[in-house]
C-alpha cells in the first residue's frame, strides 16, 4: 500500500518570491546566458533586462507542496510543464499558490501532479507550472493510473525546423545550484558515486532551462514575450560540459521538440512548444 496520504488532493501552500535583477542575472547564467547576451546579462539595458521563461521553475519552488508521506528518497522529477501570460519583469515580487492536483497509481510508483500560479503583487497573472513526480514504491494502492500521455515523437526522416547546440559548462551545475537548488547529486563527486553516478549530473531543470533559451532564440528571435508553453518528459542523464541540441518541428500550431546529447542520448523528449 501507497504511504502516500491521498487525501492530499487539493491541499494547497501559499508562498511569496522576491527577487532583484541579480536574481533574475543568475538565472540567466545559469541556464547558459553569455556576456553578448546583454538583454540578459545587464541591468541597465534599454528597456529592462529580460529574464528567461524558465524561471518560473524557480519562482514556483515558493508555492510547490507535496502529499503527507511522500519518500523523498524515491522522488524523481518526471515532466514539467511552464505557461507564460506576460514576461517576468527583472526584478519584484511575485505570489504563488500551489496546489496538489492529481496522485495517480502507476502500479511501481505514484505520481503526483503539483500546480503552481505565479502572480504580481499587483494581481497581474504571469505563470502556471504543472510539475510531475515519480515515487517509485509508492503505487500499487489500486488508484486511478490517470490518461495515457500523448506520444509526440520527431517525424520520422524529417529534418527539423530548428536545431541549436549549446555546450554546457564544466561549472553549469556549480552556478545554477545557486538559484537553490542544493543537493550534492550535482557538486559532490563522492554523493554522485553513492547515487550511482560516475560524477555529479546536471539539474534537469537546468537542462530544461537550456531549453527554453533554445526556443527563445530559435523561434522567438530573442523576444520572450512570444514564448507562451513548454511542456516535457525527463529522460536522461547530462553531465556539465556536454552538448545540448535542441532541436523543434513544427506540429498543428506548435513545435515538437527534442533535446539531446552531442552523443546521442535523448534527455528531454515527448515535449512540445507553443510560441507567438
Amino acid at each position: 500500500m501507497s504511504k502516500i496520504d491521498l487525501n492530499s488532493i487539493g491541499q494547497t501552500r501559499e508562498g511569496s518570491f522576491q527577487y532583484d535583477w541579480k536574481k533574475s542575472a543568475l538565472y540567466n547564467l545559469g541556464i547558459g546566458a553569455q556576456a553578448e547576451d546583454l538583454s540578459f546579462v545587464y541591468e541597465r539595458v534599454k528597456d529592462g533586462m529580460k529574464v528567461f521563461p524558465s524561471f518560473a521553475t524557480i519562482v514556483a519552488g515558493s508555492g510547490l507542496l507535496f502529499p503527507k508521506g511522500t519518500d523523498f528518497v524515491r522522488l524523481l522529477h518526471g515532466e514539467q510543464l511552464i505557461r507564460l501570460y506576460v514576461p517576468f519583469k527583472p526584478s519584484g515580487t511575485i505570489n504563488t499558490k500551489g496546489v496538489i492536483e492529481h496522485i495517480y497509481d502507476k502500479g511501481k510508483a505514484a505520481v503526483i501532479y503539483t500546480k503552481v500560479s505565479g502572480h504580481s503583487s499587483e494581481g497581474e497573472h504571469i505563470f502556471d507550472t504543472m510539475s510531475g513526480f515519480f515515487v517509485v514504491g509508492s503505487g500499487g494502492f489500486g488508484g486511478d493510473p490517470g490518461p495515457k500521455a500523448e506520444p509526440l515523437n520527431p517525424p520520422e526522416g524529417v529534418e527539423p525546423d530548428f536545431s541549436i547546440s549549446y555546450q554546457t559548462s564544466k561549472n553549469q551545475a556549480a552556478f545554477y545550484r545557486l538559484n537553490g537548488d542544493s543537493n550534492p547529486l550535482h557538486i559532490d563527486p563522492n554523493f554522485a558515486k553513492m547515487a550511482g553516478q560516475p560524477k555529479p549530473i546536471l539539474h534537469g531543470l537546468c537542462t530544461y532551462g537550456i531549453a527554453t533559451r533554445a526556443i527563445v532564440y530559435g523561434l522567438c528571435d530573442g523576444d520572450v514575450s512570444r514564448f507562451k508553453e513548454f511542456n516535457a518528459r525527463f529522460k536522461g542523464v547530462v553531465f556539465p560540459g556536454e552538448t545540448l541540441i535542441t532541436e523543434g518541428w513544427k506540429d498543428n500550431g506548435r513545435y515538437i521538440i527534442q533535446v539531446k546529447t552531442d552523443k546521442g542520448s535523448v534527455v528531454l523528449g515527448n515535449a512540445y512548444a507553443i510560441v507567438e
